[in-house]
């Protein structure tokens, strides 16, 4: 369910077709997200789940399936 509403997410802000966007997926080389999208991505999650991503855990996000298993872990 998680990574369901994550890849909606993505594909909304960086307009990319749902079925593009996998856990395996990397946030910049495979969907092209820029840093204001990332920030923006991380923003959103936040917003979203009620939960608050610390800036050192950011650094270990680089798959769709990355993000989801942090979410995962912090709702």
């Amino acid at each position: 369910m998680v990574f369901e509403k994550l890849r909606d997410m993505l594909s909304e802000q960086l307009g990319l077709d749902k079925a593009s966007i996998t856990p395996e997926s990397d946030i910049v080389k495979d969907l092209g997200a820029d840093s204001l999208e990332i920030v923006g991505m991380l923003m959103d999650v936040e917003n979203e789940w009620n939960i608050t991503i610390e800036d050192d855990d950011v650094h270990g996000f680089k798959t769709v399936g990355d993000v989801a298993k942090y979410i995962e872990k912090a709702i």
